[in-house]
C-alpha cells in the first residue's frame, strides 16, 4: 500500500489509492475483509505515500478481527524490497502477498498454504481482460512457462521465503523473481476466472465502482444458517 498513485491524480494527490472509495467502502476495507474471511489474520501493511492516513484509518485491525502491522518505508522499496523487509515478520514462513491496488472476488481459501511441485511461488492468474493491450505469461494450469499473452498476474501470490534468499532490502521488482523463478521451472499458479480489476487508471476506478460483485462467503453463511433453522 506504499505507492503513489500517481496514473490516479488529482484523486490520489491528498488520498492514498488503498483508502480511495470502491462501492462506498475504502478499497483496503474491502481486501482485510476477504482475507479475514478466509482465516488470514496477520497482515502486515506497507506504508510510504500519505501512509499516516492509512495506520490512522485502520488501526490495529481489531475491528475487523485482523492484527495488522505497518512497515513504513522512507523510499519507495517496491513489492519485492518490501518482501525482503517484512521477512523477520513473517518469521521466515511462507507468506500471501496481495497488491494494495486490486478489486476482485477471489476466494483466498483457495490458496495453497505452500508452493506446491518445488515451486518457490505461487501466482493467482487470469486470462488477459480487454482493458489490457498485452498479457503476462503463458501458463499450462499448473505452471507458469514463459513470458506470454494468455494471462497476466492478478497480484495476489503464495511466495516462499527462499525465493528471495540473496537479496537485500532495496527496491526492486517481485517480476524480477518471477522471471527468474519461471527461468528455474520453479513458478506454479493458479487460474481465476472470476472479477479482478488492476485499479491502477481513471478508467479502472470508474469501472470497478460499477462492477457487480459475488459474495461467495455471505452465501455460504446464509446456506448454513438455512440448513440449521430447518
Amino acid at each position: 500500500a506504499a505507492g503513489r498513485g500517481t496514473r490516479l491524480a488529482p484523486l490520489t494527490d491528498h488520498t492514498p489509492k488503498p483508502l480511495l472509495p470502491v462501492q462506498g467502502k475504502p478499497l483496503i476495507e474491502w481486501q482485510i475483509e476477504r482475507l479475514v474471511e478466509a482465516g488470514i489474520v496477520s497482515i502486515a501493511i506497507n506504508l510510504h505515500h500519505l501512509g499516516d492516513q492509512i495506520e490512522s484509518h485502520l488501526g490495529d485491525g481489531s475491528q475487523w478481527g485482523a492484527a495488522l502491522t505497518y512497515s513504513r518505508e522512507t523510499e519507495l522499496l517496491e513489492t519485492g524490497g518490501a518482501m525482503v523487509k517484512l521477512l523477520p515478520y513473517f518469521e521466515h514462513a511462507p507468506f500471501v502477498v496481495m497488491n494494495g491496488d486490486i478489486w476482485t472476488d477471489f476466494d483466498f481459501r483457495s490458496l495453497p498454504a505452500t508452493p506446491s511441485d518445488n515451486n518457490l511461488a505461487h501466482l493467482v492468474l487470469t486470462p488477459k481482460p480487454t482493458w489490457r493491450r498485452h498479457g503476462d505469461f503463458d501458463f499450462d494450469g499448473s505452471r507458469v512457462t514463459s513470458q506470454g499473452e494468455a494471462v497476466v498476474y492478478c497480484g495476489i501470490a503464495v511466495v516462499d521465503p527462499r525465493a528471495l534468499e540473496g537479496r537485500r532490502v532495496q527496491p526492486f521488482s517481485f517480476r524480477d523473481i518471477m522471471f527468474e523463478l519461471m527461468a528455474a521451472a520453479r513458478l506454479g499458479g493458479q487460474l481465476h476466472q472470476g472479477i479482478w480489476h488492476d485499479i491502477g487508471t481513471l478508467a479502472q476506478y470508474e469501472a470497478a465502482q460499477h462492477e457487480p460483485i459475488r459474495w461467495v462467503f455471505l452465501a455460504e453463511l446464509l446456506a448454513e444458517l438455512s440448513l440449521l433453522s430447518s
